[in-house]
């Protein structure tokens, strides 16, 4: 019997919309529908989703198609584990083009060939982020490309710090700069739920103002942008944090942070705004970091909960 909640969008196109028909395709590639028989396509009832295929569905019917958004909890000859399969297969086959141009890239030896893996990899990465967008139900590859991807990001870079024991780090102070954005915020925190929960914060330019604190996110600190990390991936890496809701934030706030689009990521553009116009405003550093806390709260929220639907 089905029990999840769907959107079918049925459509019918005129018979010469080649142009239509190429345009619908790839707008469905790109939400991560799957097709259901020869005039349908199936994704998970999402309201984000939803606002996209009520979109789509206009455009259809601007052009001359027909198109109707429906949402169902049961498609007759058809199961959920039938239909989850389908968008497992869909996903492992994008995982799989991403991992055959990695082992290729993987296989490359020499110096300049060295110099020049840096760009492909991330383009690579680019690539699984976005299908890691779609992949509404946890397709089992995705593991495996991502652990060749960062295998191959990190290839030639210095050894990695050795993981810390959260217990040395309890009831300390941190130090960061004044004004708190994106990263500094993000990762208090991650300090205060995930590291320390009875941490406490001071702002300052010099570290050398508050010898017995932490310094975070400063130049030439310990816990601060390390190689391609922003001071959150940091933190993460060194206290062996490795939850996956936590690697998403980590991917929003190093591409809102140094902004190379490294993750493909949409929300940090939003918190940026925020955090920037929160700094310009006469709160004090530590309200904006309690504001800052409530925004990641409900954030890591949303995205330890996006994927809501238990697979069969």
């Amino acid at each position: 019997m089905n029990t999840l909640p769907w959107l079918l969008l049925m459509h019918s196109l005129p018979a010469k919309s080649g142009a239509l028909r190429l345009f619908l395709w790839r707008q469905l590639k790109r939400m991560g529908a799957v097709s259901f028989k020869t005039s349908a396509a199936v994704l998970p009832d999402r309201p984000e989703l939803v606002e996209s295929l009520q979109w789509l569905a206009q455009r259809v019917r601007q052009q001359g198609g027909e198109a109707t958004l429906v949402h169902v909890r049961q498609i007759d000859g058809i199961t959920d584990h039938e239909i989850v399969t389908l968008f497992q297969q869909a996903r492992a086959a994008d995982y799989e083009e991403i991992l055959a141009a990695a082992r290729t890239a993987e296989a490359s030896q020499g110096t300049e060939v060295e110099k020049a893996l840096g760009g492909e990899v991330e383009k690579l990465v680019a690539r699984f982020q976005a299908v890691r967008q779609v992949d509404f139900f946890d397709c089992p590859a995705a593991a495996l490309v991502e652990r060749l991807l960062e295998q191959l990001r990190h290839r030639g870079q210095a050894p990695v710090a050795p993981v810390l024991t959260k217990r040395d780090y309890l009831q300390r102070v941190w130090l960061t700069r004044p004004r708190p954005e994106v990263d500094r915020v993000g990762s208090a925190w991650l300090i205060r739920r995930f590291i320390d929960p009875k941490a406490a914060f001071v702002f300052g330019a010099d570290p050398a103002d508050y010898p017995d604190a932490l310094p975070y996110d400063m130049v030439g600190v310990e816990f601060g942008h390390q190689g391609d990390d922003c001071t959150f991936e940091t933190l993460m890496k060194r206290f062996g944090l490795e939850e996956a809701s936590l690697r998403h934030i980590a991917n929003i706030i190093h591409d809102a942070d140094l902004g190379d689009g490294r993750h493909g990521t949409q929300e940090g553009a939003g918190l940026l705004a925020i955090f920037r116009g929160w700094a310009q405003m006469d709160w004090t550093d530590a309200e904006i970091l309690a504001r800052g806390f409530d925004c990641f709260d409900a954030l890591h929220h949303q995205v330890a909960t996006r994927k809501n639907f238990k697979k069969p």
